[in-house]
């Protein structure tokens, strides 16, 4: 970890109207150049504590600080700007699936495009730069194919370059492996964590799987009924260590989830061998 905390959370606590806290006590830092993994349950408000760093659920009371701005003071005007700065990549992949693979990254320019934006058209270095990271997750020869022709770990790095389109200053990766077989999880995460590391952008990413988590990991946070009841360097924790976030009927169905996914970890075919440099497509 570099430089200070580019998300600075206090005492955070969330509700949705009249109903009860989802998130109620939450600290968390976030510094340049680490892989925090958050843990928890069902309910727990992992995915809660993801939008409220971007706006998207309202704060009920404490602090947080995204990238420099103060989001229980920030206009709404300006949750534009926090948003441009916080790349996001979901479990859905959220491609459009009838563009080009190569398109559905140029998207992620949108926010700068400027005028071209307006035409529906980007500028030849936004074109280089979209090709480039298709080529730095390994899928630069699927450029000009269909997104929806692609597997599924093809299509989240596809999300995941479109991402890094926006420049961002942080990652925030809502359970992006959930529908992916074990060996494309490894192979994603492995991804992320690289972008973190050389990239210096910190990468805040939800999963449900313990083991994931703790190889694929700097820190791991852990919530319970909104509440950290886990916030440790990884190398210092074990699955013991992380049951206190999981009730025995929860745990069983992980449990059941690994047996399940290990079975078939073996038969899982390994798209992240099929590379090509983007020179053979400029």
């Amino acid at each position: 970890m570099t430089g200070p905390a580019l998300v600075s959370v206090r005492d955070l606590r969330v509700a949705y109207g009249d109903g009860p806290l989802v998130l109620d006590g939450v600290d968390l830092d976030l510094f340049p150049g680490e892989m925090v993994a958050l843990l928890g349950s069902s309910g727990s408000g992992k995915s809660t504590l993801m939008r409220s760093l971007t706006g998207f659920a309202p704060i009920t009371g404490g602090s947080a600080h995204v990238v420099g701005h103060d989001l229980t003071r920030l206009p709404r005007r300006r949750l534009r700007d926090v948003r441009a700065s916080a790349g996001q990549v979901f479990q859905q992949f959220n491609l459009v699936g009838r563009l080009s693979v190569l398109t559905n990254v140029l998207t992620g320019a949108l926010h700068d495009a400027g005028p071209l934006n307006l035409a529906g058209g980007f500028s030849g270095a936004h074109r280089r730069r979209a090709l480039e990271l298709l080529d730095r997750v390994g899928i630069a020869h699927k450029a000009t194919e269909q997104a929806r022709s692609l597997s599924g770990g093809q299509q989240q790095r596809v999300a995941i370059a479109r991402a890094l389109m926006q420049e961002p200053r942080i990652i925030l990766a809502d359970e992006p492996v959930a529908s992916l077989d074990p060996r494309m999880s490894h192979a994603v995460l492995e991804l992320l964590r690289e972008i973190a590391h050389q990239d210096g952008i910190p990468v805040l990413v939800s999963l449900h799987v313990l083991p994931l988590a703790l190889e694929h990991s700097d820190r791991i946070v852990g919530l319970r009924h909104g509440k950290v009841l886990v916030s440790a360097p990884t190398d210092r924790l074990d699955a013991a260590a992380l049951d206190v976030l999981y009730d025995e009927e929860a745990h069983d169905d992980e449990s059941h989830d690994e047996a399940h996914d290990d079975a078939h970890d073996h038969a899982a075919h390994d798209d992240r061998k099929e590379t090509h440099r983007v020179d053979d497509l400029v």
